[in-house]
């Protein structure tokens, strides 16, 4: 089970496709699309830092673009490598730790009450934690052999679940400081409770079966789409 349903995920893929070739004429090489949006998503982490939250909503919303971008332009140019598959996901895992240092950092002198900000600080740290516990327990499980797309909150969700109240709320005031940090609270949930259901997935699925030849890692995409066999370049 998935926050966002899998069709839904499919046709905004479908809407970006357009673009996906354009940029495969152009010869824009995925990687450098992968580089691009990590840049703009270390940039969201840094707005957050600052306290520009709304900016910071879009910087992280705009840089899911490009993770969409990134695996379609690989997949539809047929440059689809082993490397590419390690550098988007290693690239991802450097933007998600930006975005929650900057929240952190945010917690630590924006408009929250004093007796708020110990525990915000606690649960960026833990929101960053449960994030890459969800991206390793799938790369870990594909790289046994087991398909691990379970989940309520893959990274679609987690980016827009962000994303979207970032922008909406903003960070101004107090309210909006103790808004933010409940957002934050429910990302560490709910990638919390993914964690654990993957586990359980793969419990069920692998107990008492050999162990395969490792396999690439198939990357966490955005998008999440189901036709896509690979996330990588």
């Amino acid at each position: 089970m998935n926050v966002i349903p899998q069709r839904v995920k499919d046709a905004g893929v479908a809407l970006t496709a357009p673009l996906a070739r354009a940029l495969i004429q152009g010869g824009v090489h995925p990687n450098v699309l992968t580089t691009v949006g990590t840049v703009i998503l270390v940039g969201s982490g840094v707005t957050f830092g600052v306290g520009e939250i709304r900016l910071g909503g879009v910087l992280l919303l705009v840089s899911g673009l490009f993770d969409i971008l990134d695996g379609q332009v690989a997949r539809q140019g047929a440059l689809v490598t082993a490397f590419g598959a390690f550098y988007d996901s290693t690239l991802d895992r450097v933007g998600e730790s930006a975005v929650f240092a900057g929240l952190a950092i945010y917690f630590l002198h924006g408009p929250l009450p004093t007796s708020l900000v110990a525990p915000a600080v606690g649960a960026a740290i833990a929101a960053l934690a449960t994030s890459l516990l969800v991206s390793y327990a799938r790369a870990r499980a594909e790289g046994v052999g087991v398909e691990c797309r379970v989940g309520i909150a893959a990274r679609a969700e987690r980016v827009l679940l962000l994303g979207v109240p970032a922008i909406i709320f903003g960070g101004g005031s107090r309210a909006d400081g103790v808004m933010l940090f409940w957002i934050v609270v429910v990302l560490a949930f709910v990638s919390a409770v993914t964690v654990i259901q993957r586990i359980v997935h793969v419990a069920r699925v692998a107990t008492g079966a050999p162990q395969p030849p490792p396999l690439i890692p198939k990357r966490e995409t955005l998008p999440g789409v189901a036709a896509a066999r690979r996330k990588g370049h």
